[in-house]
Parts: C-alpha cells; sequence; structure tokens
C-alpha cells in the first residue's frame, strides 16, 4: 500500500475507539522510504507502538567506508540511533492527548557504543525502529494528530537522521574512527601480554554516581601513565598514542582513600565496551574476558564447587556442589569467581570495598586464635597467585587495607591525588623488610573447576495465562515467568537494552539444554547464534530494544534464577 492508503485509513477509522487503530498493522511506501506498522498498542496507556522505516541506500546515501567492516557498523548505527533520538526532540511535539499519545522515541543509548537493533546498515538500506504513542482522545482516535504525526514530524526526523546528506559527516567519522580504535586496541592486548591499557590524558571521573558523563567541575585530572608502564601504540585512525599498560599477572591498585583508586577500577571494569567522543574513557580497553567480582549476600547459588575457597563445614555440608537460597558474604563471593572462571573469565577485577573481608585476608593472629583445621574458608590471598600460575587468570585488586598481598603482587599502582605511580619496587622493600607471620593455606594447587549442566524443565517463563511473560524491570531486574532475576551486582551491565535482551536469551537458551550440554556450551551456542544471525534471533518479532551483551552476564543471570537446577557434567 501506498502512504496516500495509509492517510485514507486514518481519515476512515478518526474518532472511532482506540482499537480500530489495528487497521494501520502493515507495510506502505513513502517514497523516500517504506514504512512498517509491526505492533499496534491496546490503549493509549499501553507501550508505544512498534514502527521500522527502511530507506533504500540509493536514497539514505552512506559511503561503503562508514561500515564496511562490523566494528566501523556497529559504531555507525549507534551514531544513527542517538540522531534519531536527538532529531526527535527537536521535530516531535511530545505528548498530547491521553496517555502516551504523541510520542515518537527510539532505544536510548549511554556512554557506550552498543550493537543496537533500533539501527541498521547495509549496502541495500538503512532501518530505524522505534515507538509511536498513537494520539487519542480518551480512548477515541485522533486522527488529525496522528497525520501531523506521519506525515509531518516522522519525515523531518528521519531526514535529520538517516540521510547521510543531512549529517554532521566530521562528528559521524570520528564516532567511527574512535570505536574502530578502541576495538584495535583491545584486540591488541594479547599479542602487547597486557590485560589492560589506560590512554595518557584519559579522563576517569564521572560527573556523579548516578550520571555517567565525565565530569568537569571542579579540578579535573587527567590520566598520566608512570613512565615504567606506559608504552606506545599505534591506531588505524588515530595513529601513536601512549598510555598505560597492565600486564598479566596479579595487580595491586593501592592508595589512600578518596585518592582514585575505586575511580580507576570502575574506568578498567567498563573497558569492556567502547565509549563516545568525548567521554574521556575512549581508549581505556581491557580484555573482553573480564569480570567484576564482589560479595553478594543474599543471592541464590546452585550446586556450584565453591572449594577452592570453602571446604569442611560443620555437618559435613557439601561445598564441591554447593547451593543454598541465602549465600553469605564469603560464599557469595567464591561462587560469583567460579561461575566466571566456569564460563571462560580470563580477569578477575576485585574492589576491597565491596568485598567480603573475611574471604579476602585471615593474619597471623587469626591463624593462631582459630586453627586452619576449623576455619573452612581458604582466603582469597592464598589462591590468587594460583589462578594466574594454574589457570592463567589474572587479577586486578584495588586494595588499600592489607599489606599482606605485596607478597603476592607482581605489579603495585598506588594513586596518589588521582595520579598513578609505580610503587612495585617500595612494596617488595616493605615485603622484604616484614616478613609476614601469617602460613599460606591455598595448597599446592588453585582446584577443580566443575561444569554443571542446566536442566530446561527448572526454566518457566510461563505466567498465568500466558506461556511466556519475560519483562525488563530497569537495568538490574528481570521478571522470568513469576520469578525475578536480581542482578543488582552485575555491575558490568550499562544499558537496559541489554538486559532486555539477556530476558529472552534466558528463554532462547532452553533450545540447547539437553540435559547433556553444560552451561559453557550453552552460552557459547547462544553467542555464536547472535553473532551469525543477529540479535533478531532471540524474538519472534522484530525488536527495536535489544543490545548485545557478553556471555558472561548472559551466564551471571541464569545462575541468578532461583528455579534453577542443574547436574554435574559427567
Amino acid at each position: 500500500m501506498t502512504a496516500a492508503d495509509f492517510r485514507k485509513i486514518l481519515h476512515r477509522i478518526d474518532r472511532r475507539g482506540y482499537k480500530a487503530y489495528k487497521d494501520l498493522k502493515g507495510e506502505y511506501d513513502f517514497g523516500e522510504y517504506i514504512l512498517f506498522i509491526d505492533h499496534v498498542q491496546g490503549d493509549p496507556f499501553a507501550t508505544p507502538s512498534r514502527v521500522r522505516v527502511k530507506i533504500l541506500q540509493a536514497i539514505a546515501g552512506f559511503p561503503l567506508d562508514t561500515y564496511h567492516n562490523k566494528s566501523r557498523e556497529v559504531a555507525l548505527r549507534d551514531f544513527l540511533t542517538r540522531r534519531f533520538a536527538e532529531s526527535s526532540k527537536r521535530f516531535c511535539r511530545g505528548r498530547r492527548g491521553t496517555g502516551n499519545s504523541g510520542i515518537i522515541s527510539i532505544d536510548r543509548p549511554g556512554q557506550e557504543i552498543l550493537e543496537r537493533t533500533s539501527s541498521f546498515i547495509s549496502r541495500d538500506y538503512a532501518e530505524a525502529r522505534f515507538r509511536m504513542g498513537l494520539p487519542a482522545f480518551g480512548r477515541k482516535i485522533d486522527g488529525k494528530a496522528a497525520a501531523i504525526m506521519f506525515f509531518e514530524e516522522l519525515p523531518q526526523i528521519l531526514k535529520a537522521s538517516l540521510f547521510y546528506r543531512n549529517l554532521d559527516d566530521k562528528k559521524l567519522y570520528r564516532h567511527i574512527e574512535i570505536s574502530e580504535d578502541a576495538d584495535f586496541l583491545r584486540d591488541r592486548l594479547k599479542n602487547l601480554r597486557l590485560v589492560a591499557f589506560v590512554a595518557d590524558g584519559a579522563i576517569l571521573p564521572r560527573a556523579s554516581g548516578v550520571d555517567s558523563r565525565p565530569l568537569t567541575k571542579g579540578r579535573v585530572v587527567p590520566f598520566e601513565s608512570p613512565e615504567s608502564f606506559r608504552i606506545e601504540v599505534t591506531l588505524p585512525n588515530m595513529g601513536a598514542i601512549t598510555g598505560m599498560g597492565i600486564p598479566r599477572g596479579v595487580t595491586l591498585i593501592v592508595g589512600g582513600g578518596y585518592h582514585g583508586k575505586s575511580t580507576l577500577l570502575n574506568a578498567l571494569e567498563l573497558g569492556v565496551y567502547n565509549h563516545i567522543p568525548e567521554d574521556g574513557r575512549e581508549f581505556v580497553v581491557v580484555d573482553p574476558y573480564t569480570v567484576k567480582i564482589r560479595a553478594e549476600d543474599g543471592r541464590r547459588i546452585e550446586k556450584v564447587n565453591i572449594s577452592p575457597f570453602i571446604a569442611n563445614l560443620p555437618f559435613g555440608k557439601d561445598t564441591q556442589a554447593f547451593s543454598t537460597e541465602d549465600a553469605s558474604g564469603s560464599t557469595s563471593q567464591a561462587a560469583n569467581i567460579i561461575e566466571a572462571l566456569e564460563v571462560g573469565a580470563r580477569v578477575l577485577v576485585m574492589d576491597e570495598d565491596t568485598s567480603a573481608t573475611n574471604f579476602m585476608i585471615r593474619d597471623h593472629r587469626m591463624q593462631e586464635l582459630v586453627s586452619k583445621e576449623k576455619e573452612p574458608i581458604t582466603p582469597f590471598i592464598d589462591k590468587i597467585r594460583q589462578l594466574n600460575e594454574n589457570l592463567g587468570v589474572s587479577t586486578i585488586l584495588a586494595i588499600g587495607g592489607s599489606g599482606d598481598y605485596f607478597d603476592v603482587a607482581d605489579q603495585v599502582i598506588c594513586l596518589v591525588e588521582y595520579r598513578p605511580y609505580d610503587y612495585t619496587k617500595q612494596a617488595c622493600a616493605i615485603a622484604d623488610k616484614y616478613k609476614a607471620e601469617r602460613m599460606p593455606e591455598g595448597g599446592e594447587y588453585f582446584g577443580r573447576i566443575t561444569e554443571r549442566v542446566p536442566l530446561a524443565h527448572s526454566f518457566d517463563p510461563s505466567k498465568g495465562r500466558k506461556e511466556v511473560k519475560i519483562s525488563t524491570k530497569g537495568l538490574k531486574s528481570i521478571d522470568f515467568g513469576t520469578h525475578r532475576i536480581d542482578l543488582g551486582d552485575v555491575e558490568q551491565l550499562v544499558n537496559v537494552s541489554q538486559t532486555n535482551a539477556i530476558g529472552d536469551a534466558i528463554q532462547y537458551a532452553t533450545n540447547y539444554m539437553d540435559g547433556t550440554q553444560t552451561l559453557r556450551e550453552i552460552i557459547k551456542n547462544v553467542m555464536k547464534d547472535i553473532m551469525e544471525k543477529g540479535l533478531d534471533v532471540l524474538s519472534y518479532n522484530p525488536a527495536g530494544e535489544y543490545a548485545v551483551f557478553r556471555g558472561l552476564e548472559l551466564a551471571a543471570a541464569i545462575n541468578r534464577l532461583r528455579t534453577l537446577s542443574v547436574i554435574k557434567k559427567v
């Protein structure tokens, strides 16, 4: 059908009951673009309707070099989503009428550049997926307002965001090139034998705890690498840059309170993502299999082998297949580490401030008072080197309360008024001068990582009359059927669209749960399908509010499903 047909339908259903809007569902040729009405909301107070637009590349006009590889394609799609959102604010009049009437909105990116389903680009077309709140007076259709939205506002938004000739090409190319350089830099870490890189001049502090934009008020100290850690890397677009390279092994980040330890650590944990220009962390990158670990009191644990850290519990409770409905700080932190290792973590990032004290250290005096035979916990200090030597897993630890960790560190970075210094030699000298009196308790080997097989029957997404009811409640919560998955302490999730996708990916993962495949194998298969077929593989209908996530976060969500049932791999 044509735009004229669309206008006729609007005229015909004007002032009728709201459900008559369903007559609009379909495909319409608007000349410069094709309009798709994929889903019509049931009433003006419901979630706005799902709409798509495709523009032939002959009209959109994007040069091939803006999307000729995956890195550039993802960055361009992110850029187009941001331009659409800005243009909607500029050209759409906003709410008018009842409920969500009058809204034209698209997925909301943050400081990170993520692959999203809100926009697509190819040699054939450019596409945007967005929401429109179809207008009404009460529950009667406002056809005239709808005509303004579709025939006046939407065309202006599209021309300002999806037509290359109307975009600022300098900003577009900068967005693409910075993202491509960050991908290149992250890929180079392995060959450089590094786990992380922080560029000189990076701005690490954020505006506030709830605002991830860079800090601009007051004194802001740009990052400057210690000379002993400084390396130079030549990027494909930016050319040569310098910064601090963090080698593999055990790295301590030390310093007084309020001197920047946690700020640096937070920047590193989010270095798994690319960041937009002017974010300040554009060239802060880490190994893509880096996981932030913390204590998580109260979480459920299902048959995790935490025996490398905790054994000999009272009354013979099994820790090789440990389960609990209400984990303590130490057992939750042990489980979080083992679960991350189970699905392929290569770098652990930890902050003393969010760790369980009795999990991190047991000093000489406490060893004297409570013998090892009466203490089930093997502290992290006695396993940190084995993680590296036995499993090849590195650790970056921010710590300010225990110098005993000097004995197990490969490098020590000290923050003094937000500036990093190499204190490795000083820490070694102190360790030599004051020999630790505590006895190592970690044994000769880290221990076994036992793989688990999730059972499909424990995944029930149904609720009431609906066979599948999965919904996201903000960034850190998923309702899966009648159960809520709490992701509050999964700190590397950054956008609610990732959570949207993870909720549906949990259900999709059951396709691979045949009673023999391990969690690691299932996650690998799900991520392989997404890589080959795109995020749309998770939904029966075109979805505009998905963003790519890591398999590590998908595994974290599955592990926090309170109905999860597993068996050990035979």
